[in-house]
């Protein structure tokens, strides 16, 4: 068991059976009354944020969460497959801890993967990633980059509006967080 004393950005705490991070925390003394600590945690799952305040001196439970490097092999069907950097170890994810990640995962790819008691929790990619258009109408004399876009279809599956003078065979820069086009690698 741990206090209040003990929270960090970063930290990931244990409350009511589910794991939060720590977004931000401010140690606050008012003038009148004790202390007290305003956090704003991020469920390590859902993603949902809550604001959540305690007591000085308040027990809470910190939870062990190691990242560590991996490296995407393949999907096998059941889940995806990772080699841990380190130790060589395979690592199967359930398509669940995945989620939308496995839009920009190419094999040999690097990702950070946090684990709790040998349990994967969420995959952290790179905030870029570099794929090719496998599909896409083709562009017409005098499109430009500001004149709209169109859907195009990413070597992973993935489906995105890409501008309109993209052709298939071209490789784009995409944003891993929003799934956005950030463009054209040279």
């Amino acid at each position: 068991m741990a206090s209040t004393a003990d929270i960090k950005n970063g930290v990931v705490l244990s409350i009511d059976g589910q794991l939060w991070s720590v977004i931000e925390f401010q140690h606050v003394k008012p003038g009148k009354g004790g202390a007290f600590v305003r956090t704003k945690l991020k469920n390590v799952v859902s993603g949902k944020v809550v604001d959540r305040t305690y007591n000085a001196g308040a027990k809470i439970d910190i939870e062990n969460v190691d990242r560590r490097d991996f490296t995407y092999l393949y999907n096998d069907g059941d889940g995806f497959v990772f080699m841990d950097a380190t130790d060589f170890d395979q690592l199967t994810v359930g398509a669940a801890t995945v989620g939308d990640a496995k839009n920009f995962l190419l094999e040999n790819q690097q990702v950070t993967i946090a684990l709790n008691n040998g349990n994967p929790l969420y995959i952290d990619l790179p905030a870029s990633v570099i794929l090719e258009v496998t599909y896409t109408e083709p562009g017409l004399q005098g499109d430009r980059s500001s004149a709209g876009t169109k859907p195009a279809t990413l070597e992973t599956g993935y489906e995105m509006q890409v501008p309109l003078f993209l052709e298939t065979g071209t490789k784009i820069k995409v944003d891993t967080r929003t799934g956005e086009y950030l463009g054209r690698e040279k």
